[in-house]
């Protein structure tokens, strides 16, 4: 075990006077019972903690950093528009700039508006899809998460599924009401959901994430997506797609472009940011022109539109137009995925490898995921000891075995053949 003083003082220091001494739980690594990591500096596809050492990272801020830590040319156009002002709290250029690329890589974005984290951008969507069709209940489903807005705080997934009943104290039942959360890729269930004559006509929208980065990597199926378009469209209720991790991850369209599905309205959060605090919703113009000023739809925040985060952001999508930019990226992720998941498969060990492009999760306890109740009956004993043995190697993996695996465009060939290969050494010792 390695000794770090400094991340043990700090943290305990944090603990007098930040709840938990973290702002977001997961960090604590409370699960995993040890010590959290407390980060100095990244750089590339490593992080360096306060006692100097180095990880490999494949948390990557949640799935945010695609061109790895501090990528010198984000870095560079941040540092330029922090120089001219890093907030005003008024209109600019860059917004736009930001704006119309996205427009331009999502066919079916007609126009967005930014927000500050993922979970404004679903919230604000929620809103927007009540204001626009007049109506009330949102469906979800199980083991999805579209952040920490009281009624989305259903059967949710992420951090969320530590809690007791996957939800959250402190929200009152009127709140959460009007949201209905169904079994994530059952088709009958929701097939007879969206046509009950008594439900149809009070759904506002449905929102899911297409892929699942919150319970693990869980793709929907195709039969699933199509199946909640088509139903969607026959009683005129919104189709919402929280592309917060997928949005510019699976590829330059995102998961609807994989899928070939059109939703009326997307979130987006994570890579659109660059590494800074920035997120967006867009979708169809007739609704989106909803939202005041326009419309009586109010939604409003000072830093969105932050001009720092927008330049980041520029950049970021700027350099991952480069061609054969996503087949590197899964090729890199192969290198780990292929072999981990051929020695599983060859030990007859209870365990997969679950990936889409270049995220991945690595499950023990079962040999395929396709819901929460898959997910829930895991081995997270087992799943402890591989994170505790990986980072005890310098490697860094997200600490809870819900949650997806990041490759950037910084990992270096050596340092993916390193993890591949400690995986495959902890998979032989089992």
């Amino acid at each position: 075990m390695q000794n770090r003083p400094f991340s043990k003082k700090i943290y305990e220091e944090m603990q007098q006077i930040i709840p938990g001494g973290v702002n977001s739980p997961v960090r604590s690594c409370q699960a995993m019972s040890q010590l959290p990591i407390i980060v100095a500096s990244g750089s590339g596809d490593q992080v360096v903690d306060v006692d100097g050492h180095s990880y490999i990272d494949y948390c990557g801020s949640w799935g945010a950093l695609i061109h790895g830590h501090a990528h010198p040319q984000i870095v560079q156009a941040v540092q330029k528009q922090i120089a001219l002002g890093s907030s005003f709290g008024m209109s600019t250029a860059i917004e736009g700039e930001l704006a119309q690329q996205i427009v331009g890589l999502v066919s079916s974005i007609e126009k967005i508006r930014f927000v500050s984290s993922g979970t404004e951008a679903t919230m604000s969507a929620a809103r927007l899809a009540r204001g626009f069709t007049q109506r009330d209940l949102i469906i979800k489903f199980n083991g999805n998460y579209h952040g920490h807005a009281d009624f989305f705080l259903i059967q949710a997934g992420s951090g969320a599924l530590n809690l007791p009943s996957a939800s959250s104290a402190g929200i009152p039942s009127d709140f959460v009401k009007h949201t209905l959360s169904l079994p994530y890729n059952d088709v009958a269930v929701c097939r007879a959901v969206l046509s009950d004559p008594q439900l149809a006509p009070k759904i506002a929208a449905v929102i899911l994430e297409p892929i699942s980065g919150n319970m693990g990597v869980v793709p929907a199926t195709h039969e699933f997506l199509k199946t909640l378009r088509a139903e969607t469209q026959k009683i005129g209720a919104l189709l919402i797609l929280d592309e917060v991790i997928t949005g510019f991850r699976v590829g330059l369209g995102g998961a609807q472009a994989l899928y070939g599905i059109k939703p009326d309205l997307t979130c987006f959060g994570k890579i659109i940011g660059g590494g800074f605090p920035a997120a967006a919703f867009g979708g169809r113009k007739d609704v989106m022109d909803r939202l005041a000023p326009l419309g009586t739809v109010y939604q409003a925040g000072t830093l969105s539109g932050n001009p720092a985060a927008m330049a980041g952001g520029l950049q970021a999508l700027k350099l991952l137009q480069v061609p054969g930019f996503y087949e590197e990226l899964e090729r890199k992720a192969d290198v780990i995925t292929k072999p981990v998941a051929a020695a599983l498969k060859e030990k007859k060990i209870a365990a997969c490898v679950q990936q889409k492009g270049s995220m991945f999760t690595i499950f023990f306890g079962r040999h395929e995921v396709n819901n929460l109740v898959d997910a829930q009956n895991l081995d997270p004993e087992l799943f402890a000891r591989f994170f505790r043995f990986l980072f005890a190697q310098g490697i860094y993996i997200p600490p809870a075995q819900h949650e997806a695996w990041f490759i950037s465009s910084a990992h270096q060939r050596k340092n993916l053949e390193k993890t591949r290969d400690l995986i495959l050494k902890f998979v032989q010792e089992l």
